[in-house]
C-alpha cells in the first residue's frame, strides 16, 4: 500500500510517498529558511502563507518522484499535532480535500511520535531508481525501548512499547534543545538557521568545549524533565556581561557579541553545545537506570529522532551510550532527522493497520504532544 504523507507543522512544507510504512518512494521538503532569515526565527504568519504556495507543488513532485498517481494512493496521512496552528491548518486542509476526493482513509499523526519512527524508514532512492522493497527492510526495534526526541520545538523522553504505544516520561519545562541552540546562535551573532551553524562553529579546529563551564539543570534528583533556559541565560551573560553595568542595549549590558574574538566565540559555542548535550545525556542515563521499574522489563533498544539528532556531537554521544549500555541504537539518517513527511506516512501506515483513522472533523492541535 502507498500512503501519501503531508507535513506542515512549522516552516517546512513536505510531502512523501511511503510503501507499506517502511520503503520511502519519495520525500520532498520545501524549506522556508530564506524567508525567516532576517528575523532569526520562524514568523508564524509568513510560514502559513508560504505553506499555501508550496503545498500543491510539493505534493505533485512527491508523486512524480515516486512514479505514482493520486489514484495509486491508499490513504492520506497528515501531521495534525503539535505545531503552529496556522501552519497545521494548511496541511490538514489539503489532506482532507485529497482523502475526500479520492475516497481513501484520512489519518492524523502526532508529529513528535513520528520523529521516533523516522529511523525505521529506508532512505529515498535516486529518482531514476526504486526504493528498497518493504520486505527487505529490517524489523521494528526490540521493545520496550527508550525514545528520545530532540527538535526545535520538543525535547522529550518516551517509554516506547510499539510505534503507536508511547508514554512520555519527561520533557523540557521551557526551551527545547533546538530552540536553545537557535537562541544561543543569535546571542553569538551567528546567522539563521542557528543550530546547524552553532554545530559547525563548535566543531571547527581548535574549539575547546571545556573553555567555559556552563550550568546543567538537574531539577529534582529523580526528575526526567529538562530545562535549558538557565543555560541560555548563562551564555548571554558570558557574551555580554551582566545587565545594568554598561550602555549596550536596553538592559545596559557591558559589551556586545561583536566584541568577541573569533577564538572566544568558537569556544563559547563549543562549551554551550557540550553543556546542552550533557544535560540530555544526564536525563537519558537516569531514564535508562530506572527503565525496568518504569516499563516492567529491561530496555531493549534506544530509539531517537528529531532535527537535533543531526547534531554531530549528539550523534557521537548517542552512539557511545548505546555501546556502553549494549543497546541497539535507532538513529535516523540526516535527511530524515529534520521535519519531513516520510515519517508521517510511515507512522500513518501503522495507525491505519490499528484502525486509528480520522474523519473530516480532524482539527489542528497546536499544544504539545502526548
Amino acid at each position: 500500500m502507498l500512503i501519501l504523507g503531508l507535513e506542515s507543522s512549522c516552516d517546512e512544507t513536505a510531502a512523501a510517498v511511503v510503501e507499506c510504512g517502511r520503503a520511502v518512494r519519495s520525500s520532498v521538503v520545501a524549506s522556508q529558511h530564506a524567508l525567516h532569515e532576517e528575523y532569526a526565527g520562524v514568523v508564524p504568519e509568513i510560514a502559513s502563507r508560504a505553506h499555501v504556495e508550496a503545498v500543491l507543488p510539493v505534493i505533485r513532485r512527491a508523486l512524480h518522484e515516486a512514479g505514482a498517481r493520486l489514484h495509486d494512493v491508499g490513504a492520506i496521512a497528515v501531521g495534525h499535532r503539535p505545531g503552529l496552528v496556522g501552519s497545521l491548518l494548511i496541511g490538514i486542509s489539503a489532506a482532507k480535500a485529497l482523502a475526500w476526493s479520492l475516497g481513501v482513509p484520512l489519518i492524523g499523526v502526532d508529529h513528535v511520535h513520528a520523529h521516533l519512527y523516522a529511523g525505521l524508514l529506508a532512505g529515498r532512492a535516486p529518482s531514476a531508481a526504486r526504493a528498497e522493497s518493504p520486505a527487505s527492510l529490517p524489523g521494528a526495534p526490540p521493545a520496550p525501548a527508550l525514545g528520545l526526541v530532540v527538535s526545535g520545538g520538543h525535547t522529550s523522553l518516551y517509554l516506547v512499547r510499539s510505534a503507536i504505544d508511547l508514554t512520555r516520561l519527561g520533557a523540557t519545562i521551557d526551551d527545547a534543545l533546538g530552540e536553545a541552540f537557535d537562541k544561543a546562535a543569535t546571542i553569538l551573532g551567528l546567522p539563521h538557521p542557528g543550530g546547524p551553524n552553532l554545530d559547525r562553529l563548535a566543531a571547527s579546529p581548535g574549539a575547546d568545549d571545556r573553555a567555559h563551564r556552563f550550568p546543567i539543570a538537574r531539577l529534582s534528583p529523580d526528575s526526567l524533565d529538562l530545562s535549558f533556559s538557565g543555560l541560555k541565560t548563562a551564555l548571554l551573560y558570558a557574551v555580554r556581561g551582566q545587565p545594568g553595568r554598561g550602555e549596550h542595549g536596553p538592559q545596559g549590558y557591558e559589551r556586545t557579541e561583536a566584541e568577541l574574538s573569533p577564538e572566544r566565540r568558537r569556544d563559547l559555542a563549543a562549551s554551550f553545545q557540550r553543556a546542552a548535550i550533557d544535560a540530555v545525556l544526564l536525563k537519558l542515563a537516569r531514564a535508562l537506570d530506572r527503565f525496568e521499574d518504569l516499563a516492567g522489563a529491561p530496555c531493549a533498544s534506544l530509539v531517537t529522532g528529531g532535527g537535533v539528532t543531526a547534531n554531530s556531537l549528539l550523534r557521537r554521544e548517542l552512539a557511545r551510550v548505546a555501546v556502553e549500555r549494549r543497546l541497539p541504537l535507532i538513529l535516523p539518517p540526516h535527511e530524515l532527522c529534520v521535519d519531513n513527511a516520510a515519517m508521517i506516512a510511515g507512522l500513518g501506515y501503522e495507525l491505519l493497520r490499528a484502525g486509528r483513522v480520522a474523519d473530516l472533523s480532524l482539527a489542528p492541535v497546536p499544544t504539545t504532544a502526548c
